[in-house]
């Protein structure tokens, strides 16, 4: 796969966001949006080698991404980088994707421009400001614990729940038996639609999550929860900061 599509794979699978190509002329131009703002994150071109001031002919895949201007400034004049082209020369960076910049720096430099494009802080309503989530689980009628034991590596379908978005944090709360929380994962793609229904629950859409964490040893149980003010997990809720840090102290790698 080259390297211009393990990147279009990675950011559909990281944020939900599809290559869109909007300019006739220019069939290999591709731009992605986040998906609560419309805003380009990246966009990614074949430009003549000779309008970017390389050696040699023919053209090349880039990427442009917003960085800011201090890591703007720091990247420029390393191998691979260039200034932005044609766009803010200060908040972006034209990225060579002709290997000399390896996929995972590329893709911690994406996940940058995706939070450099997002709404300010002070911008966010109170839902929009939850990144991280605690859901409830019914082991009765769906068994997590087999579909994960069975491969823990692939992404998951779940119903969505509240405003859930591409990156969030989720902890899945499991109900009796367990009574506690047994799963840390992320949200990898979220609003897909889908119609089922049946006795026990209602899906229009779901979310595809990824497990990072099974937590087994000490039980992250009722008790716990109750001493953070989390009486009930009837449906999805923010998760306290306080407990999210005890939980991290218990499980540390």
């Amino acid at each position: 796969m080259s390297l211009r599509n393990e990147i279009i794979s990675y950011i559909s699978a990281q944020y939900g966001a599809e290559a869109e190509y909007p300019w006739k002329s220019y069939r290999n131009y591709c731009v992605f949006r986040r998906k609560d703002s419309g805003k380009w994150f990246a966009i990614i071109m074949d430009i003549s080698r000779d309008k970017l001031g390389l050696e040699g002919d023919g053209k090349t895949d880039i990427i442009d991404l917003k960085t800011g201007p201090m890591l703007a400034d720091l990247l420029r004049g390393n191998d691979g980088y260039l200034p932005a082209y044609h766009l803010s020369k200060e908040n972006w960076v034209t990225v060579l994707l002709d290997g000399s910049v390896g996929l995972s720096d590329i893709c911690a430099l994406i996940d940058i421009s995706y939070s450099n494009t997002g709404k300010r802080p002070e911008n966010l309503s109170k839902k929009e400001r939850i990144r991280t989530w605690l859901v409830p689980a019914n082991p009765k009628y769906y068994d997590l614990d087999a579909v994960l034991e069975k491969d823990p590596e692939k992404d998951f379908i779940w119903k969505q729940s509240s405003s859930i978005k591409p990156g969030d944090t989720v902890y899945i709360y499991m109900a009796a038996p367990f009574s506690s929380i047994r799963y840390k994962c992320k949200a990898v793609e979220t609003d897909i639609p889908y119609e089922y229904g049946d006795e026990n629950v209602r899906m229009k859409k779901i979310m595809k999550l990824k497990m990072l964490k099974k937590y087994e040893g000490v039980p992250i149980d009722r008790e716990m929860l109750r001493s953070h003010d989390v009486r009930y997990v009837r449906g999805p809720r923010s998760m306290p900061d306080s407990l999210e840090r005890e939980i991290e102290e218990l499980y540390p790698n």
